[in-house]
């Protein structure tokens, strides 16, 4: 199985703007994170970009980096983009496509491993990562999208709201009763999926709750899921980059 590792980055940001090449330890934010991805996946591993600051940062520490449209809507579109460049550069061809947040410098490795080995199964055609949530997270925070799973393990559906709805229950003692899953960004596909998925229509679910999957789960695209228990650590503001190097305050964050 030859995999293809994207990293899709984008330099504006309205809550923070530059965010792929803040300052972590010494490093840029997106060097930690194809660090991470090379080190499971190998070579080659791409930054997939619509900025020349960030590839020239890219190319600064040895990293690789493909140049894409401005006009893309979601990193989904932009590694698309990137797997016909990537397979044009290399001559090869790519079985799978990985698509890892550029906003998770500590991403855990385990969690690279978990989406790589759904693709064991010769039936998957896309994965993701889903994580109960803990005691102390909000499921009603609509930033963080909800998953409900079939007995075989793929989605049946995402939603900005808590699903499944208890009924009969205090909506304060829902977290107790159920254990609700979050979705983590972090997909693969396989190569001939992501073509098509990209040529689709936004369709009626995706438009009225704003996330992108629920268009292939629309179109007939199964979801399949690994549940992982690993901590995830997405950096979306200033903030939440001071909390992040607040929890690792060294190098070592492995």
């Amino acid at each position: 199985m030859k995999y293809l590792a994207l990293i899709p980055a984008r330099y504006a940001s309205t809550r923070f703007p530059g965010k792929p090449l803040a300052d972590i330890h010494g490093k840029p934010m997106i060097q930690r994170v194809y660090e991470r991805c090379r080190g499971v996946f190998g070579e080659p591993c791409y930054v997939a970009t619509d900025d020349s600051r960030i590839e020239r940062a890219v190319t600064a520490f040895g990293g690789k980096a493909i140049m894409t449209s401005t006009a893309h809507r979601s990193g989904t579109d932009r590694c698309a983009e990137a797997l016909d460049t990537a397979e044009r550069l290399t001559g090869e061809r790519f079985d799978v496509v990985v698509n890892i947040q550029g906003d998770e410098p500590f991403i855990a490795v385990e969690q690279l491993e978990q989406i790589r080995r759904c693709f064991d199964d010769p039936a998957t055609r896309i994965a993701t990562l889903v994580k109960p949530f803990g005691p102390d997270e909000d499921i009603l925070n609509p930033n963080s999208p909800k998953v409900v799973l079939s007995t075989t393990g793929d989605a049946l559906y995402f939603s900005r709201s808590p699903i499944p709805f208890l009924r009969g229950v205090p909506r304060e003692e829902w977290q107790a009763r159920h254990t609700y899953l979050k979705h983590i960004g972090l997909y693969a596909y396989r190569s001939d999926v992501l073509r098509e998925i990209t040529r689709l229509a936004p369709s009626t679910l995706e438009q009225a709750e704003s996330l992108e999957q629920l268009r292939w789960i629309e179109n007939g695209y199964p979801i399949r899921t690994a549940v992982t228990h690993a901590e995830t650590h997405a950096i979306d503001t200033p903030e939440d980059l001071q909390r992040v190097l607040d929890l690792f305050p060294t190098e070592d964050t492995k």
